[in-house]
């Protein structure tokens, strides 16, 4: 009995002596994990960026140039922060670039449309109060030849820099005007090529006017406030000067003066073959009117149907508008050759 039990004991011991062995001889040995050594830091050191060299910016030369009344004007460059004390000037202005640089304008320059967004430093000729001016800090106040010179004198007292532009006769002033505005500007560039437009206009106006059969008699009508004696435009004004680039003649280019009245009884002599109401524009002078009025029915232009509303700005203003007018015009006195 005892010996079957020390057998059965050696058996167990036995068992699992080889059931430790099997599975030490199941298990594989271990393999270590690979060191990974760190990178080695290496210190970076910034070079120095070399800069592209600064091209130094030329300085402003100073212009000198003499306004319309004569003056000497200096400005140690071109005028940044501009103000325009009249419509023609505001018109150059924008035409030639420099609209941006406007920081004030007359109540009357409503024209181009973004004009209107300019601050508006009100008054009339003669009218306009230097401190308002002032305010705007501007480096140049534009005016014109026809702006008070007492105006003038007035905006000097403050300190400021007046221009006056001059008030033209003829097409070559409008020209050199823009040349002028571009200079004090800094828009010189800008300038001659809108030069270039306008004359380029002109010319292809002036070659179909020169194929015209007859030179219409032309009656330019400013104001008729008295119907029996209208005011019109005279020898050697702007309004003439248009009349006769556009293949007219003008009626009062006999008249003295730039703007003068003639009687009812004269212009039923002088008998104009076309009537441009100008006065459309500021007091809506119709042709309906023009036939309503006593003694005008005999006139050959209100017999003819030749009245016509006619917008005055066009002319009136001396700025780049003035070619617009010219075309207009043409047009009216020779529309067969338009069309």
């Amino acid at each position: 009995m005892m010996n079957d039990k020390k057998l059965a004991l050696r058996f167990i011991v036995l068992l699992a002596a080889s059931l430790i062995l099997a599975a030490c001889a199941a298990s594989p040995t271990a393999t270590p994990a690979p060191v990974t050594e760190a990178p080695a830091i290496t210190e970076t050191v910034d070079e120095p960026v070399e800069e592209a060299p600064v091209e130094p910016q030329p300085e402003a030369e100073p212009i000198t140039l003499t306004d319309g009344l004569g003056r000497e004007v200096s400005l140690p460059g071109p005028a940044q922060r501009v103000i325009s004390i009249a419509p023609s000037n505001t018109e150059i202005l924008f035409a030639v670039g420099a609209g941006g640089q406007m920081v004030g304008r007359d109540e009357f320059s409503d024209y181009p449309p973004e004009a209107q967004e300019i601050t508006n430093i009100g008054g009339k000729l003669g009218e306009l109060d230097p401190e308002t001016l002032l305010a705007q800090e501007p480096d140049l106040v534009l005016a014109s030849q026809l702006t008070p010179a007492e105006q003038i004198q007035s905006l000097e007292n403050v300190g400021l820099v007046v221009y006056a532009l001059p008030n033209p006769t003829e097409i070559e002033g409008l020209y050199e005007n823009l040349r002028v505005v571009g200079r004090l500007t800094g828009h010189e560039e800008e300038a001659e090529t809108l030069i270039a437009e306008l004359q380029e206009r002109v010319a292809a106006v002036e070659e179909k006017v020169a194929t015209a059969e007859e030179r219409p008699l032309v009656f330019y009508e400013l104001d008729s406030t008295d119907p029996s004696a209208p005011w019109t435009a005279g020898p050697g004004t702007f309004i003439e000067t248009i009349i006769e680039m556009a293949g007219g003649e003008n009626v009062g280019s006999t008249l003295q003066g730039d703007y003068a009245q003639i009687s009812i009884e004269n212009l039923l002599v002088e008998d104009p073959d076309v009537i441009i109401l100008g006065d459309y524009t500021w007091g809506g002078v119709t042709p309906e009117d023009v036939v309503a009025r006593s003694g005008w029915q005999e006139l050959s232009a209100v017999q003819n149907g030749r009245v016509y509303t006619f917008d005055d700005n066009l002319i009136s203003r001396p700025g780049p508008r003035l070619v617009d007018g010219l075309e207009e015009m043409a047009r009216l006195l020779h529309p067969g050759l338009f069309e």
